[in-house]
């Protein structure tokens, strides 16, 4: 997959989308997060509302004015995340939290409505093996209706894995990427030159790390490239969205 990690540029139908969405009364400080286990809070971005607990060092210093201006967002526990979910389930009722959500309001629309956001990753690595990568494309375009529809920009992820053994999936969410002319997080190819691609024995599950940019040896594993090039990919976005060089 020949494509760039970090998106290099947003198009005007998503610039023309995010201000609507503001329009609509989305926060512009406000992102959420759409996924399974690999974007729960407590691995996944949260560092960057703890101060002391990531380093930037003087490489990625330039990140440090997202991190201020999307402060809150990092930690915050989103509604549509969960282990376990997948296209399908961030769209079902049926996997709504009854505390939070009201009754037949899906994880997806419970999370835009109670959050505002005004831009949303979208990070899908699970999905039924067995099931061909069509049923995944169906479900992810509901999603991303959705989530264009509340005014919100998504900026997608391709998957480190390839548990379907022909990378389907990360086919299917460039496609889908190309198509909506969204932001593209190719989190696949940041992976690659690690070891093992920054896979557990498993296939799945990453490697950790803890999230210090400036320590070769922690830059070996998965998780600090994830929680950087998520960052990197927010930071694009912020900027060409505000139209600042």
């Amino acid at each position: 997959m020949q494509l760039p990690v970090v998106p290099v540029s947003v198009s005007d139908v998503m610039r023309d989308l995010f201000q609507q969405g503001l329009a609509m009364g989305n926060d512009p400080t406000h992102f959420s997060i759409i996924g399974d286990c690999q974007n729960v809070s407590s691995y996944f971005l949260s560092t960057f509302d703890k101060p002391g607990d990531y380093s930037l060092g003087s490489e990625y210093a330039y990140l440090q004015p997202t991190i201020e201006y999307y402060q809150g967002s990092f930690s915050r526990v989103s509604l549509a995340v969960k282990g376990g979910f997948n296209a399908a389930a961030v769209i079902s009722p049926l996997r709504a939290d009854p505390e939070s959500c009201n009754a037949n309001e899906s994880p997806l629309d419970c999370e835009l409505r109670t959050w505002k956001p005004s831009i949303v990753f979208v990070s899908m690595e699970t999905w039924w093996s067995e099931k061909p990568a069509e049923e995944y494309d169906k479900y992810m375009r509901r999603v991303l209706d959705r989530i264009i529809e509340s005014g919100a920009l998504p900026i997608i992820a391709t998957k480190a894995d390839n548990l379907e053994g022909n990378h389907a999936i990360n086919a299917t969410i460039a496609q889908i990427a190309y198509e909506y002319e969204i932001p593209l997080w190719n989190f696949w190819a940041a992976v690659q030159p690690l070891p093992d691609h920054g896979l557990s024995p498993d296939g799945f599950h990453l490697t950790f790390g803890r999230n210090f940019f400036d320590d070769p040896k922690r830059m070996k594993n998965a998780w600090p490239w994830r929680n950087l090039t998520a960052l990197q990919s927010l930071h694009e976005v912020r900027l060409e969205l505000m139209d600042q060089p």
